[in-house]
């Protein structure tokens, strides 16, 4: 949770100052991007070209940044903080610059076919990098050194499990969301894969928990 309202933090912040003061959104976003909004275009169009090769650009860049911000709580969760914070803004910045361009259902029906897996797997990952954090910081009654590592391995599992959500959002991104498939087909391909993931993430806990009260 401390993740997630960092993150839509972040995207507050990024919509007002794009609102506020326009030369942030371009300094942000540079000269390319906001030539091809003020056209009214998609920066998108050459991944359709290059597919495969994009895909796999894509995923690593994704599990680049997933591992990155999970490793970054290492440095007591400031690096984690940042990152979760800047991803936030760079959303807030696009996605205002769009809908002040009219180009709202072009962009966020490109971002939610992968979005829908991509985004809550950095948020699971910046928890893992709080976790990380909090172990470090707040041993509570044990040794800093063995509170860290109940806290690395608790984050490790957030980070193995986001890892699959990654590879399935790169083909996607690289494939589906760049697409000229209709609009609607893929919002319900985002509404889909994410009532998926909360169907997977809410089965997960309540196992856990009846887990929990067996054992006790």
């Amino acid at each position: 949770m401390a993740s997630l309202s960092l993150f839509l933090a972040g995207t507050l912040l990024g919509s007002v100052l794009t609102l506020a003061r326009p030369a942030f959104e371009r300094h942000l976003l540079g000269p390319f991007m906001i030539d091809t909004i003020e056209r009214h275009e998609m920066w998108t169009h050459s991944v359709t070209s290059m597919a495969p090769q994009a895909s796999s650009a894509i995923m690593t860049n994704n599990l680049s940044v997933t591992f990155a911000t999970f490793a970054a709580g290492i440095t007591a969760g400031l690096g984690t903080l940042y990152m979760i914070g800047w991803n936030g803004i760079l959303l807030g910045v696009i996605g205002t610059a769009c809908h002040q361009a009219s180009m709202s259902v072009k962009l966020w029906s490109f971002v939610a076919p992968h979005g829908s897996l991509e985004l809550p797997a950095i948020i699971i990952a910046g928890g893992a990098g709080l976790r990380l954090a909090h172990g470090l910081l707040f041993p509570g009654i044990y040794r800093r050194g063995h509170s860290l590592s109940l806290g690395s391995g608790e984050a490790v599992q957030l980070v193995a499990g986001v890892i699959p959500m990654l590879v399935v959002a790169g083909i996607l991104e690289g494939f589906f969301s760049p697409s000229s498939a209709p609009v609607w087909l893929k919002f319900l391909a985002a509404g889909v894969l994410f009532s998926g993931l909360v169907t997977w993430l809410w089965s997960g806990s309540t196992n856990t928990l009846q887990g929990s009260q067996e054992y006790g």
